[in-house]
């Protein structure tokens, strides 16, 4: 019985933050990367709503899952997620947020400062 993703791309994902979290001594990687291993019926799913009212103008969330488009975004925040529905995507564009992949928000934050980790 498999108990993990079976995706490649989720397996990459998964080792790349093992290793950053070992590399740069960062929690949030590791926290992550244990979250993404989930089975996908485990996996994390956030809404906008949630979104909004745990965060404040100018933060940077991480959604080790998927995002979903349940409730109205009223300030600018960048998301990196794991997957978008495509209507929280367009919200959160037009809230003035930005939807990042967690891949580039590895690559442009490596210590992991100042990411909200939402689950």
């Amino acid at each position: 019985m498999k108990r993990g993703p079976e995706s490649k791309r989720t397996l990459e994902l998964v080792n790349l933050l093992r290793k950053k979290a070992v590399e740069e001594k960062v929690g949030i990687w590791k926290r992550a990367a244990e979250k993404l291993s989930r089975s996908a019926r485990r996996m994390a799913e956030v809404n906008l709503y949630c979104i909004d009212r745990y965060s404040k103008e100018g933060d940077t969330v991480l959604v080790p899952g998927k995002v979903l488009s349940t409730g109205v975004l009223s300030h600018k925040v960048t998301v990196a997620a794991h997957k978008f529905s495509a209507s929280a995507a367009d919200k959160i564009r037009k809230a003035g947020g930005e939807c990042l992949s967690i891949y580039e928000i590895v690559k442009d934050n490596p210590k992991g400062k100042g990411i909200i980790l939402m689950e």
